[in-house]
């Protein structure tokens, strides 16, 4: 391929922060923004020394690679845009606010033979990544995904803004199917829910427990994992991983013994390196670390999770 032609929609706050890295990589043509909102598009352009157009279908026309960043309910729309103008996508979590839209795209992008990464950052983090080497079978886990209200996200519940990021980690940590739900979640102070809890058990019997709040006092994103000799326990806000192991002294009648440490990781950027795995997976036609069919995976977990909140 010569030089890369990329492209950014959306530039919100999020969709911002993905046109200032693809502003500071190097060996690639970043050509362009497109937002709805034309001043906000224009400063971003400015700002990253790229322009501004007014509509996603001209930008497309232009770039090998988008990075799509528009609002959940708009994520079917403009990406299908995007494969049919044969472009490679990275689409921010959540893959798409319905299902069957998510199958589509997922359908469109194997059969077009594009790239096709969801945003799920945190697959990326560097505590995960240090973590991810260390379980084999996990038994139990219990996610805290917390915040204060931000006003970002509310066109959508908390399952599908917050709790989707556990969900997908969840998912690939166990890599067994999802047996019975058993789920609760209210509105606080938008429409849709704002805190829920959800309790998943999976074939291999493994379970995982996991609350997300956009409407708590304080910010806290922990994960604990326990598997039969393991237990792991990582702080994304502290960027600490803790690890007890039971170890077995030499001597005979000797019981078994807990030994433990922290691990201190690097804070990184983890928007950054998911956005760089996004581009050397275009160059090399390579396969994302979280495909479309993972974030489809999580996006049918997150339904199930919703549905059952609704029944009760």
């Amino acid at each position: 391929m010569s030089m890369m032609r990329v492209g950014v929609i959306g530039v919100g706050y999020l969709g911002r922060l993905h046109a200032q890295k693809m502003a500071s990589f190097t060996g690639l043509r970043f050509v362009g923004v497109c937002d709805v909102n034309p001043a906000r598009g224009k400063a971003v352009a400015e700002e990253c020394g790229t322009a501004f157009f007014d509509s996603h279908r001209r930008l497309l026309s232009e770039v090998d690679a988008v990075s799509i960043a528009v609002p959940t309910t708009e994520h079917y729309r403009v990406a299908i845009d995007a494969m049919r103008a044969d472009v490679h996508v990275l689409l921010e979590k959540p893959i798409t606010a319905r299902l069957r839209e998510a199958r589509t795209l997922v359908r469109e992008a194997e059969k077009r033979r594009l790239v096709f990464q969801i945003g799920h950052v945190e697959r990326f983090n560097p505590a995960v990544l240090a973590a991810a080497s260390l379980l084999t079978e996990p038994r139990f886990i219990e996610c805290h995904r917390l915040g204060p209200f931000g006003g970002r996200g509310t066109d959508v519940d908390v399952v599908l803004d917050l709790m989707i990021h556990d969900l997908d980690l969840i998912l690939s940590f166990v890599r067994s199917p999802v047996l019975r739900i058993h789920a609760v979640g209210v509105p606080v102070i938008s429409p849709n829910v704002d805190i829920a809890n959800a309790r998943l058990t999976f074939a291999n019997g493994c379970v995982a427990n996991v609350t997300a709040s956009r409407v708590s006092a304080r910010k806290q994103r922990k994960i604990r994992i326990f598997q039969e000799d393991t237990y792991v326990s990582m702080d994304f806000v502290e960027h600490t991983i803790q690890i007890f192991r039971r170890t077995y002294p030499r001597g005979p009648g000797n019981p078994p013994e807990i030994s433990g440490e922290i691990l201190e990781t690097q804070k990184g950027d983890s928007l950054r390196d998911e956005i760089r795995s996004f581009l050397d997976c275009v160059r090399e036609r390579g396969t994302p670390r979280v495909s479309g069919s993972d974030g489809l995976a999580a996006l049918e977990a997150a339904f199930r999770i919703l549905r059952r909140m609704r029944r009760r």
